[in-house]
């Protein structure tokens, strides 16, 4: 077969499967179905600003292992899912323990090295496990999916990342790190300081 043919039957099949397509989006169950998406985004974004860090996690482990058990269908998506949820019980036995210096300080010290911090706070198993979650959602977003169903992967990489916000200041709470904005504030208020005797002594 020439390129130029076989390039031609592939755009008359894909022309045929966006008409398909379309008009399946215009059926009383695909409305029915977006409904419903619309509804999981709703409730997705309003757990990403419950600021409750465990039903942010708790939320999420919910939709993987219901993908693990409804939709995976190869042996990559079942290896992924899996991973994904061996990642959220990282995060939630380090939940466990974030809040007691006694037992975080020794996590700490296993990450005192400057490659294994980000921001001054320990990148433990938790907060890599996050950012290996919101990669694996990033790339879902970039699938062939339907309007409906990205809205949906964006409410959950927001929560992700209000959970990584959330866990880091759990982090500092406990470790008594001051952030960036803090050594920026107090440095603000240093200078302010000095400016303010200055113009006494003048």
């Amino acid at each position: 077969m020439e390129i130029g043919d076989s390039l031609d039957k592939m755009e008359l099949i894909l022309l045929q499967e966006a008409s398909l397509s379309k008009q399946i989006a215009e059926t009383r169950v695909a409305q029915r179905l977006n409904a419903t998406r619309g509804s999981l985004f709703a409730h997705l974004h309003e757990v990403g600003h419950s600021g409750d860090l465990l039903l942010i996690v708790a939320s999420e482990r919910a939709i993987v292992e219901g993908d693990l058990s409804r939709y995976a269908n190869s042996r990559s998506m079942t290896n992924s899912l899996k991973t994904a949820i061996n990642e959220i019980a990282a995060i939630e036995r380090h939940i466990s323990i974030v809040d007691d210096p006694e037992k975080y300080r020794g996590v700490d010290r296993a990450h005192s090295l400057p490659r294994n911090r980000k921001g001054g706070l320990p990148f433990d198993e938790a907060r890599q496990a996050l950012a290996s979650h919101y990669a694996r959602l990033d790339n879902l977003d970039k699938s062939r999916l339907d309007d409906d169903e990205k809205k949906v992967i964006d409410a959950r990489k927001s929560a992700i990342r209000m959970a990584d916000r959330l866990y880091a200041e759990r982090q500092t709470r406990t470790l008594g790190v001051e952030t960036a904005a803090e050594k920026r504030g107090r440095r603000d208020l240093l200078q302010c300081r000095v400016s303010l005797d200055k113009g006494t002594m003048e």
